[in-house]
């Protein structure tokens, strides 16, 4: 055994009382580490200093060596530093032997203990710029009498945080902050907002009033005798675009796609790195295939893939799956789902993702993780390389309409607006399409309809993500805040709507949606999750290259396309982008109606903050079939067993 990282829940507070009492504080901390017992099972720890009023907590579950050496809270070699640690540093074997050539040696072989003698040496800033990885953070600086919180480039772990009164709290899940005893309940309408708008909360809201989420790529120093301190970024993924656009790679494409390929070859690597069982999320798609192909020819055995199959043909992706892993000779297990499975994960959502969060595909996630956790401990996903690559159709969709938009005046554009509503709504398209060609036809002219208003295309991208396209509506007394899809048109240097769709992509719907999902359905089940596409030098070499060598022939992913066709033949993944989907409209209509009526009911509905004659007129006719609302009724959905529990 040569190496020790662990994936892990963090949690503790910092009293600006500074209490004496060591066992009051032990307490408190135990409590709040016991709430993320699920991110760790493997071991815990406490560490309290009660006379600066700082305690820290840490879970472990452990991957390589279970080595006393190696557990947390750990304190740094020179007194210094104490820390607690989310996350895994893959570049830590290159770091370590850089340390130990300036004479340093070590009591383990933990990225942990290599973290705190970079930052010994180097100082915080310094060895965040050379710490390659996923990681959320918290360290306590006993000389200056500081606590820094970091959060990781691409936000893969979560970070909360928050004060109440003289108690400043911090943990890796909300559940951990919940349960100290100075915490408040009261829920923030704004973050409300927010969460009708997309299906999820971005950061740095949360749900309860006085708690935020740790902007990813950010740090924040508290002091004791300051409460207003501002997270700071530490890398900017915004100058790495520009720059990028700025110094276009001009080389061949053949050695673009060699480029590529032993990038992607180096960071899987990297990421396999275990003496745990280890495996894939495999879909079949571009992403998790090129994954799987390039873990099977770093690997003596064959690797352990799992994916999720579902009985409707239109969603089911297993099949392409099965081909997949029998070409590359992967150790395949998959499970076919019924709604009755899915149903049983429902009433444990609120448990699981501590806030509302309604992106339906965190269902088979949820089952999915709990399957591979029967056999493996960590497992790669194919997520991140989307909005790398310009692989959502969405992106093409948006170009080819904003063009054609664009030649249109305003005012005009709005006419076409205002009447394509009327159609949309006179039961027109109803009466002469059957019901399924007449769904897909209301969803179409939706979007266009929604283009067509927009006066910028960042506000038209905003409304085509939308769940609801107007929460005030939907929910009494919200006020939604600006976003970075907002408050970016005056400063984001990138002119094409591609590259603006990438980016925002990058720094929102990835870190609140995608890596939420993944992270908290993963994390559930006690498995971790590693993404290798989410790498700093694939990033920078992705915002290189052209838009030629991303989408081509009406297809996103390109240039990964060609890396793949090294290894996999392209009729066996060439097909259209279907995502981690579930037949939710038809389940609302069958076996999740009874349990949505009591729901959506007047009742329950007017004993929140909804308004309920809207929701219930989007059930309706959802019902009927004249509509398919299932996002926005799903969302209603969430929030109100969010609510109840």
């Amino acid at each position: 055994m040569d190496a020790e990282p662990f994936m892990c829940g963090i949690a503790g507070f910092f009293d600006r009382d500074a209490a004496t009492n060591n066992d009051d504080l032990r307490q408190r901390v135990t409590r709040m580490g016991n709430a993320l017992r699920h991110r760790g099972p493997d071991g815990e720890g406490t560490w309290v200093d009660a006379q600066a009023g700082i305690a820290l907590a840490h879970r472990r579950l452990a991957i390589i060596d279970l080595s006393p050496q190696g557990a947390q809270p750990m304190l740094s070699a020179c007194g210094r530093y104490t820390l607690v640690f989310n996350g895994e540093i893959y570049n830590f074997r290159a770091l370590r032997a850089q340390l130990h050539a300036l004479g340093y040696q070590f009591l383990g072989h933990s990225d942990t203990e290599v973290m705190l003698t970079a930052i010994s040496h180097f100082g915080l800033d310094e060895a965040l710029q050379k710490f390659d990885g996923m990681f959320a953070f918290a360290l306590w600086d006993r000389r200056a009498r500081v606590l820094e919180l970091v959060r990781d480039r691409f936000g893969e772990k979560p970070l909360y945080y928050g004060w109440f009164g003289r108690q400043f709290l911090f943990a890796s899940e909300l559940k951990a902050i919940k349960v100290h005893p100075s915490f408040q309940r009261n829920i923030d309408t704004t973050a409300l907002a927010c969460y009708l708008r997309y299906g999820y909360i971005p950061a740095p809201y949360s749900i309860y009033t006085g708690v935020s989420k740790l902007r990813p790529a950010h740090r924040l120093t508290v002091k004791a005798e300051e409460k207003n301190s501002e997270p700071v970024a530490y890398w900017s993924p915004q100058q790495v675009a520009e720059s990028g656009l700025n110094d276009l790679y001009e080389g061949e494409e053949q050695d673009a796609i060699t480029i590529l390929h032993s990038l992607l070859r180096n960071v899987v690597a990297s990421r396999m790195e275990s003496d745990v069982p280890l495996g894939a999320f495999l879909s079949g798609g571009i992403d998790s295939s090129l994954t799987v192909a390039l873990m099977q020819t770093q690997s003596a055995r064959p690797v352990k893939t799992f994916t999720i199959g579902f009985r409707e043909l239109a969603y089911d992706e297993a099949q392409h799956a099965r081909a997949v892993a029998k070409y590359l000779g992967t150790d395949h297990t998959e499970l076919y789902v019924t709604p009755r499975e899915l149903m049983s994960v429902i009433p444990r959502l609120p448990l699981i993702y501590d806030e509302p969060f309604s992106d339906s595909s965190q269902l088979p996630t949820v089952v999915l993780s709990a399957l591979v956790r029967e056999s493996v401990t960590v497992c790669l996903s194919g997520d991140g390389a989307d909005e790398l690559l310009g692989g959502y159709s969405r992106y093409l969709r948006a170009e080819k309409l904003w063009k054609a938009a664009s030649l249109v005046p305003e005012a005009c554009r709005r006419v076409v607006s205002r009447s394509l509503t009327g159609t949309r709504t006179s039961g027109l398209i109803g009466a002469i399409l059957p019901q399924k060609a007449a769904l897909s036809t209301d969803r179409k002219l939706r979007r266009l309809e929604r283009g067509l208003a927009s006066s910028k295309p960042d506000l038209m991208y905003k409304d085509w993500i939308s769940c609801w396209d107007n929460p005030s509506l939907v929910a009494t007394q919200t006020r939604e805040p600006d976003t970075v899809l907002d408050s970016s048109n005056g400063h984001l240097k990138l002119p094409h709507i591609l590259d603006r769709l990438m980016y925002f992509d990058t720094v929102m719907y990835l870190p609140e949606d995608i890596l939420v999902k993944v992270d908290r359905a993963s994390m559930a089940a006690s498995l971790e999750s590693r993404m290798p596409y989410l790498s700093q030098e694939v990033f920078q070499f992705c915002w290189r290259l052209p838009h030629s060598m991303k989408v081509k022939n009406g297809a996103g992913k390109y240039l990964l396309r060609r890396v793949l066709d090294r290894y996999v033949p392209r009729e066996l993944v060439d097909r259209p982008k279907k995502g981690f989907s579930v037949p939710l409209g038809t389940w609302l209509r069958g076996p999740l109606k009874n349990w949505a009526d009591d729901m959506l009911s007047e009742g329950n509905l007017r004993s929140g903050t909804l308004n309920s004659v809207a929701v219930r007129e989007k059930w309706r006719q959802h019902l009927e079939g004249s509509a398919n609302w299932q996002t926005q009724i799903w969302n209603i959905l969430v929030l109100q067993s969010w609510l109840q529990s």
